[in-house]
C-alpha cells in the first residue's frame, strides 16, 4: 500500500509539469503580439514618413495615425499579460527562476503566489481595457451634448477605477528602489 501511495504522489506532483505548456505557448503568444506590434509601428512610420515626402495628408490623418499606435501599445500590454501570466505560472508550479532572483531590475515577476499573480494580471488588463476604450472612443463622433457629456463621465469613472486601484497597491517594494 505504501509503495502504491508513493508512486500516485510523485505521479500527482509530477503532473504539475504540463504548466510548461501553457509557459511555453504563453511566451510564444506574447513574442507574436509584440512583433505584430512593432509591425503596427513601423507601417505607421513609413505611413507618416510618405505622407509627410508626398505633402499628401489625408482627412483623417491624425486620427489614424494616433489609432494605429494605441491600437499597437494595446498588443504590447496583451503581450505582458501573457509575460506575467507565464512567468508566473512557472514561479509558482516549476521552479523559482534564477537570473529573476540575482537580478537587481523590477520585481514585477517575481510572482510568490496565486493572488499576487492574479492581482498584477488584473492591473494589466484593465489598462488594455482602458487603453482600448480610448482607441475606440477616438473614431466615435458626438451628436450632440448629452453624448459628450456621457463620454466626459466615462473618462471620470476611468479616472476614479484607477485612483481606487492604484490607492490599494503597496508601494513599499518601490521607496526600497529608490
Amino acid at each position: 500500500m505504501r509503495l502504491l501511495e508513493y508512486i500516485f504522489e510523485h505521479l500527482l506532483w509530477n503532473s504539475r509539469l504540463f504548466t510548461l505548456l501553457a509557459v511555453v505557448f504563453g511566451m510564444v503568444g506574447a513574442i507574436i503580439l509584440f512583433v505584430v506590434a512593432s509591425m503596427d509601428i513601423y507601417n505607421v512610420a513609413i505611413y507618416t514618413i510618405e505622407a509627410i515626402l508626398h505633402h499628401n495628408h489625408p482627412a483623417n490623418f491624425h486620427e489614424k495615425i494616433v489609432g494605429d499606435i494605441i491600437g499597437a501599445v494595446d498588443l504590447y500590454l496583451i503581450a505582458v499579460v501573457m509575460l506575467l501570466f507565464s512567468f508566473g505560472v512557472y514561479e509558482l508550479f516549476i521552479s523559482k527562476i534564477d537570473p529573476a532572483e540575482e537580478s537587481e531590475s523590477s520585481s514585477i515577476l517575481k510572482i510568490k503566489n496565486l493572488d499576487q499573480l492574479k492581482d498584477k494580471l488584473a492591473k494589466v488588463i484593465i489598462m488594455v481595457l482602458i487603453v482600448s476604450f480610448f482607441r475606440r472612443v477616438i473614431h466615435m463622433e458626438y451628436g450632440g451634448a448629452l453624448e459628450m457629456l456621457y463620454f466626459a463621465l466615462s473618462i471620470f469613472a476611468l479616472a476614479m477605477g484607477l485612483y481606487f486601484l492604484h490607492k490599494g497597491v503597496d508601494h513599499s517594494d518601490e521607496k526600497e528602489h529608490e
